[in-house]
């Protein structure tokens, strides 16, 4: 009589090789979540070095936001990026009938943001740089709440955002 040759794995290789694959996936899985961690610092950064753009871009431009405080005789003296508090900031028309809010920002659950100094910070119209002192700089830091991973974005007295 012939004995027939059964093959397969025994179940140690089985255990091995899933255990294996468990590891890979736990390491591959830790790496995502700090990654997807540090993109969401990044693009809040973004979206507060965007907003400071348009600020400046607006300032430059003497464009005035369609508000009865700004029409004339008023005047427009800049605009203003201001942190109203850790979690919130806005961007206003400094007029001089008075200030116009052109976009507030909540900043979302988790993420925080420092107050620079000056507060707040203004670019004046026609290039005129901002109300920074001649050769400082102000920093606004954006950090994620509990983990270590900040942000720093910098305004020169010259008005350039890094």
């Amino acid at each position: 009589m012939q004995k027939s040759k059964v093959s397969g794995y025994t179940l140690i290789e089985v255990l091995v090789g899933l255990t294996i694959i468990g590891m890979l996936f736990g390491f591959g899985f830790a790496s995502f979540r700090d990654f997807s961690r540090r993109q969401a610092v990044s693009g809040i950064a973004k979206v507060i070095q965007g907003d400071l753009r348009l600020a400046q871009q607006q300032a430059l431009s003497g464009q005035k936001p369609l508000d009865a405080k700004c029409n004339p005789p008023n005047s427009l003296g800049g605009y203003i990026f201001t942190v109203n508090s850790s979690s919130q900031y806005s961007v206003a028309a400094n007029c001089t009938g008075g200030s116009v809010v052109v976009k507030t920002v909540d900043l979302p659950s988790g993420m925080t943001l420092s107050t620079p100094a000056p507060n707040p910070i203004e670019f004046k119209v026609l290039g005129h740089g901002t109300n920074l002192v001649s050769g400082a700089e102000s920093t606004i830091t954006v950090s994620q709440v509990g983990i270590s991973n900040t942000f720093v974005i910098t305004i020169t007295s010259s008005g350039e955002i890094k």
